[in-house]
């Protein structure tokens, strides 16, 4: 074949029917040499597994609660670990509403004043451990450093189950008077309610497991500690949650500014629980069919709704007058 033997790499083959061949340069023969093991998918960078992988790791070290004495501070990132609490006013309002917190985290060189003062003094009070840390490490929680040299950190909260609910009403011999939350995605509200609920002689308070604000250390400092006293619990499905409380012979009334009945008409006297809805979004379909009736607030002037927590405060102070006459 004329011209392929000056092509570089080019090998004669001879005793072919076609006559002389360009042979591979030894390409083929390389091509079926074996390059070894396969690595684990988790060493492969590019994998999934290997981005689990990693994702698993950093979960883990967060889950570790910092240092102890010299360590690097962790943040939290889900809701089993524990939460950061940052800044000088938000630390000491913890500590004021009993939050129970397990660390103090001061940064070396911080300039004192009256809130960092009282902060050390309250947690070494209540025998919570106060750890002098780098001020890097408290940099790496915080996207803005407005820290201000001063960190809490906050254990997960341990939830109830909603059949505790009822049996706390049983054990105190009442009716039971329990608050279901629906689509509040906000913490203070939240905390609010908690405070409300617990206010006036309630049971308990439930939300969804899913988009639903979680028991934080802002719930906590808007409940002013009433959170320690009054059980929270988890729902996995709030509206299986509250059939159940119906076969149990607890009244479900959603509360709603279209609702068919007034709080002036309602009698609260009997076990009730009151289902609070978002301001934007209100009940869920699902939720609001499960309701035995809807409540509506009267109202004096053009307004046409409260905030989720301040109607939850109306209507469970209404209740508690009844109860009380």
């Amino acid at each position: 074949m004329a011209g392929n033997s000056s092509r570089r790499g080019a090998v004669r083959k001879t005793g072919t029917k076609k006559g002389q061949v360009a042979g591979s340069g030894g390409n083929r023969r390389r091509g079926l040499e074996g390059r070894g093991a396969t690595p684990p998918a988790e060493a492969r960078t590019k994998h999934p597994a290997s981005r689990r992988a990693k994702m698993a790791e950093k979960s883990a070290q967060n889950q570790s609660g910092g240092r102890q004495g010299g360590g690097r501070v962790a943040s939290r990132k889900n809701d089993d670990a524990p939460e950061v609490v940052l800044g000088r006013n938000p630390v000491v309002e913890c500590l004021r509403a009993g939050v129970p917190a397990t660390a103090l985290w001061v940064a070396v060189g911080t300039d004192s004043d009256e809130r960092l003062k009282e902060s050390v003094q309250r947690a070494a009070d209540a025998g919570i451990s106060i750890l002098e840390v780098p001020r890097s490490d408290l940099d790496k929680l915080s996207a803005n450093g407005l820290h201000q040299g001063l960190a809490l950190q906050v254990p997960p909260y341990r939830y109830a189950h909603p059949d505790d609910l009822i049996s706390a009403a049983r054990t105190h011999q009442e009716p039971a008077l329990l608050v279901a939350l629906d689509n509040i995605t906000d913490p203070r509200n939240l905390g609010a309610v908690v405070r409300s609920v617990a206010a006036f002689g309630g049971h308990g308070v439930v939300i969804p497991q899913r988009r639903s604000a979680s028991v934080s250390a802002v719930a906590w400092r808007t409940s002013a500690g009433a959170a320690a006293r009054l059980p929270v619990a988890r729902a996995t499905n709030l509206t299986r949650t509250l059939k159940d409380w119906q076969t149990k012979g607890v009244t479900i009334v959603g509360l709603d500014a279209e609702g068919d009945t007034t709080l002036d008409e309602f009698d609260g006297s009997g076990p009730v629980a009151v289902v609070v809805g978002s301001e934007g979004k209100g009940l869920s379909r699902l939720v609001r069919e499960t309701c035995d009736s809807i409540l509506s607030i009267p109202m004096a002037g053009p307004v046409e709704s409260l905030n989720a927590s301040v109607a939850a405060g109306v209507v469970l102070a209404d209740i508690a007058r009844q109860r009380r006459r």
